[in-house]
């Protein structure tokens, strides 16, 4: 290759090496690293996407119940894992139909175009996980909002009605892991 030649395409090689490096960047960042589901930033701009065009989408609030709990008895390790399960659980449930994501912490979200079994989401969510020989107990609070029954169809009226439905479920008697409601 000529100087000239090489001179002409080296700005275009580092231009391509620059974008390249930049989507990689806005894919990771829309990713969640421990469990691969979107953070909320990436679900978001989907969920308001599927709110617009499917009246009948479903709006679910996901939260670990006694996860603190879980990480004292058997260790950071044990909890990732029983996040990255419940993240794998949630992503199956919702398949092609829907989109799950990761808020922080131990709480989820997902949002499906159609009413979706909620009873098998359930308890897919709520069967031990095995983790190093031994079957972790796990228990997940979930709140969801029909997009069709708000007034108006918003993701933050969908989302607070799901969180007002999701600790309605953590408040429920006999459920292990509840707390008290402080509200």
């Amino acid at each position: 290759m000529d100087t000239q030649a090489l001179a002409l395409a080296l700005p275009l090689i580092g231009w391509a090496s620059h974008t390249a490096l930049l989507t990689h960047r806005l894919v990771t960042a829309r990713r969640d690293p421990l469990t691969g589901l979107r953070t909320r930033a990436g679900w978001t701009a989907l969920a308001e996407r599927i709110i617009r065009r499917h009246r009948d989408a479903v709006v679910l609030l996901l939260d670990l119940d006694d996860f603190k709990n879980l990480n004292d008895s058997h260790g950071h390790a044990a909890g990732d894992f029983a996040l990255a399960v419940t993240a794998e659980r949630l992503a199956a449930w919702c398949g092609r139909h829907g989109i799950a994501g990761r808020l922080g912490g131990d709480e989820f979200v997902a949002i499906a175009r159609q009413a979706p079994d909620l009873e098998s989401l359930h308890r897919a969510l709520r069967q031990p996980v095995a983790y190093a020989g031994r079957r972790l107990p796990v228990s997940v609070s979930v709140g969801s909002c029909h997009v069709k029954d708000l007034p108006v169809r918003s993701l933050s009226d969908a989302l607070a009605t799901a969180d007002c439905a999701m600790y309605a479920d953590k408040g429920k008697a006999g459920r292990r892991g509840t707390r008290p409601l402080s509200r």
